[in-house]
C-alpha cells in the first residue's frame, strides 16, 4: 500500500491534473450543460454574497449609536431590505436548483460513457492485461475510482470554483469599504486557514492509514467467508479469529490516534480561527469609532464578509484534498482508458475454415516472465478433422499452446498458420467464431442455465438449446430440475455439480458448432460415473472438428490420432498411443505412473 501512495505522489507531482482532466474529454458532446451549470453558478455565487450585504444594511445604520450598534431605527429602509433579502432568497434557490440540474446532466452523461468505455477496455484487452492486473483491483478502478470522479464532476469542482468566486469578491468588496481593514485581515485569516490545512493533511494521513487497517481487516473477514469450508476442514477457526483479532486492535489503535488529532483540531479551530476572525472585527470596531472610520453599516457589513471569506478559505483547503484524491483516481481510470486493446469487429465476414494448424517453430515467453522460455522451437501440425491430444507434465507448456491457437498470446518467433495462412492475417473475432474451449474449470455466470446454454450462440431457439443439452448428455438432469432450462445456477455455477457444470458447458460448445474444439482437462477433476457421461458427451462433440485435447488422465486419449509430447517447452515425442509406448521414452513413463504397467 505505501509503495502503492508513492507512486501516485509521483504521477501528482508530474502532471497528473493534466492526465485527470482528460476526463473531461468524454463530456464533449454534453458541454452544453455544463457551461449553463457555469453560468447558473456565477448567478447562484454573487446572490450569494449579496445576502451579507444586505444583512449588513439591515443591522447597520449611520444614525446607529455606539452604544447600541445593532438598533434597527430605519424602518422604511428595514422594509426594503427584507423585501431584496427575499427576492436575493428566491433567485438564489432558482438558481441553485438549476446548476445542480445541468451540472447532473453533464456529469452523469460523462460517467455513462466512461462507465461504458471502461467495460469496453476491460473486454476487450489482451489477456497479457491481466496477467499483470489483479482483477479486485481492476474493479476497484472500474467502481470506486469512477465514484471518485463522480463526486468530482457533481459537486466538488464546482463548490471549489463557488469557493474561489466567493474569495475574489469579498475581498473586493472590504477593499471597496476599507484598504486597510483589507490588509489587516489577510494579514491574519489565511494565517490561521494554512495551518488549518496543514492540520487536516496530518489528519488525513491518519484517516488514510486507518481506512487502510480497515480495508486489511475486511479482506481478512472476505477470505475467511470465501474460504470457509477449508478454515474448518483444518480447524483453523481461532487461528483466523487471531489473526482478525490482531487487525482490529490495529483498526483501534489507529482510530483513537486519530480522534485525538481531530479533538487538538477542533481546540485550534476555535482557538485559532475565530481568535483571528474576533481580533479582524476588533480592530473594525475600533476604526468605527475613529473620526472619518468606517460607518457601522460598512463595519456590520465587512464582518458578515469576512465570516463567508474565512468559511471560504477552509473550504478550498478541505476541497483541495478531495480533488487531489479525485486527480489520482481518475488519472488511474484513464491509464486504463488508454490501454492497448485486442481489435474485435461487431460485424466482421465468417471464415471457412478446414480445421489444419500448423505450428512452425514457435516460441513463446510471456511478457510478465520474460526470462523463462515457455515454448521452445515447437513444430507440429493437425490435419483437418484429426484429434490431437497434448501431454507432459506440469509447466511444459500445454495450456500455452492452446491460448496461441485462441490468440490469447502472440508468438515470439515463429509461426502459427491455419489452413496455410498466418494467424496475423485473420479478423480476430472471425477466427475465434469458428473455435470453442471446454475448460477444466467451467465458468459459467449467474443466471439460468438456458442463458449460460445459449452464451455459444446468443440467438439460439429454445429448440436448439435443448437438442444441445441432449447430445451433451445434460437434458436429463436439467429436465429433472422444477425450472428445467430456467433453473438458475448461482455465482459461478455454484448450484451445479462439477460434471453438470461440464456438460453445460460442453451443450455451449454443441450450440456454437466450431471447426476447432479446444479440452483443456476437461474431465480431469470427474468421479467415475460423471466421467463417463462427459467423455461420452465429448465424443460427440469431436466428430468431424479438429480437436486440441489436454489431458492429464491419458486414457482418455488412447484414440487420439495424434499425441505430441511436452517438456520444458519443447515437443520430445510425437505419435500414436501405441506407436509412443513402444519407444520407451516421457510418454511411456507417465503410461506407466497411471497404468501400473
Amino acid at each position: 500500500m505505501a509503495r502503492r501512495e508513492k507512486q501516485e505522489r509521483v504521477k501528482l507531482e508530474k502532471g497528473a491534473y493534466k492526465r485527470a482532466f482528460r476526463a473531461f474529454s468524454f463530456g464533449k458532446p454534453f458541454i452544453g450543460s455544463l457551461i449553463i451549470s457555469m453560468i447558473f453558478l456565477v448567478l447562484s455565487s454573487l446572490t450569494t454574497l449579496a445576502f451579507p450585504y444586505l444583512l449588513g444594511g439591515l443591522f447597520g445604520s449611520t444614525n446607529t449609536s455606539a452604544e447600541n450598534p445593532f438598533e434597527l431605527t430605519n424602518l422604511d429602509n428595514i422594509n426594503v431590505i427584507m423585501v431584496l433579502m427575499f427576492m436575493v432568497f428566491g433567485a438564489n434557490a432558482i438558481f441553485g436548483f438549476f446548476r445542480i440540474y445541468f451540472s447532473s446532466r453533464f456529469s452523469e452523461s460523462t460517467l455513462s460513457v466512461i462507465r461504458k468505455k471502461a467495460f469496453q477496455k476491460l473486454a476487450f484487452s489482451e489477456v497479457s492485461f491481466y496477467d499483470q492486473n489483479q482483477v479486485g483491483e481492476l474493479n476497484s478502478r472500474v467502481a470506486t475510482d469512477l465514484n471518485s470522479l463522480n463526486a468530482l464532476l457533481s459537486t466538488t469542482l464546482a463548490e471549489f470554483i463557488r469557493q474561489w468566486i466567493t474569495i475574489i469578491l469579498g475581498i473586493a468588496v472590504i477593499a471597496t469599504i476599507s484598504p486597510k481593514l483589507l490588509g489587516i485581515m489577510l494579514s491574519v485569516v489565511p494565517v490561521v486557514v494554512i495551518l488549518i490545512i496543514v492540520f487536516g493533511r496530518i489528519i488525513k494521513k491518519i484517516s488514510k492509514r486507518t481506512q487502510d487497517a480497515l480495508a486489511e481487516s475486511n479482506s481478512i473477514l472476505g477470505e475467511m467467508l470465501t474460504g470457509i469450508k477449508n478454515v474448518k476442514a483444518f480447524g483453523n477457526e481461532f487461528f483466523e479469529m487471531a489473526k482478525y483479532g490482531y487487525q482490529s486492535d490495529k483498526v483501534r489503535a489507529l482510530a483513537i490516534k486519530g480522534s485525538v488529532a481531530r479533538g487538538l483540531f477542533a481546540s485550534f479551530i476555535i482557538l485559532g480561527l475565530f481568535g483571528g476572525i474576533s481580533f479582524v472585527i476588533y480592530k473594525g470596531y475600533q476604526m468605527t469609532l475613529e473620526p472619518d472610520g468606517l460607518t457601522m453599516e460598512e463595519f456590520q457589513i465587512f464582518i458578515f464578509f469576512t465570516a463567508f471569506l474565512a468559511a471560504s478559505f477552509g473550504g478550498v483547503g478541505s476541497l483541495m484534498g478531495e480533488i487531489q484524491r479525485a486527480v489520482g483516481a481518475t488519472e488511474r481510470l484513464m491509464d486504463l482508458l488508454e490501454n492497448k486493446n485486442e481489435i474485435i469487429s461487431e460485424n466482421f465476414t465468417p471464415v471457412e475454415l478446414s480445421g489444419k494448424i500448423e505450428f512452425d517453430h514457435v516460441g513463446f515467453v510471456y511478457e510478465s516472465r520474460k526470462d523463462v522460455t515457455v515454448l521452445n522451437d515447437v513444430s507440429f501440425e493437425v490435419l483437418p478433422g484429426q484429434i490431437m491430444a497434448i501431454v507432459g507434465p506440469s509447466g511444459a507448456g500445454k495450456s500455452t499452446i492452446t491460448s496461441l491457437v485462441l490468440r490469447f498470446y502472440e508468438t515470439t518467433s515463429g509461426k502459427l498458420l491455419f489452413d496455410g495462412k498466418d494467424i496475423k492475417e485473420y479478423d480476430l473475432s472471425a477466427l475465434r467464431n469458428e473455435m470453442a474451449i471446454v475448460p477444466q474449470e467451467v465458468m459459467l455466470f449467474a443466471g439460468s442455465i438456458m442463458e449460460n446454454i445459449a452464451y455459444g450462440k446468443t440467438d439460439a431457439s429454445e429448440e436448439e438449446i435443448i437438442e444441445a443439452a441432449k447430445q451433451a448428455n445434460a437434458w436429463e438432469f436439467i429436465s429433472n430440475f422444477p425450472d428445467g432450462l430456467q433453473t438458475l445456477v448461482g455465482d459461478r455455477g455454484i448450484q451445479l455439480s462439477g460434471g453438470q457444470k461440464q456438460r453445460v458447458a460442453i451443450a455451449r460448445a454443441i450450440l456454437k458448432n466450431p471447426k476447432i474444439l479446444i479440452l483443456d482437462e476437461a474431465t480431469s477433476s470427474l468421479d467415475s460415473e460423471s466421467e463417463k457421461l462427459v467423455q461420452e458427451a465429448l465424443d460427440k462433440l469431436m466428430k468431424n472438428r479438429t480437436s486440441i485435447v489436454i489431458a492429464h488422465r491419458l486414457s482418455t486419449i488412447k484414440n487420439a490420432d495424434k499425441i505430441i509430447v511436452l517438456d520444458k517447452g519443447k515437443v520430445v515425442e510425437i505419435g500414436k498411443h501405441e506407436e509412443l509406448i513402444q519407444k520407451d521414452g516421457l510418454y511411456t513413463k507417465l503410461s506407466k505412473l497411471q497404468f501400473n504397467y
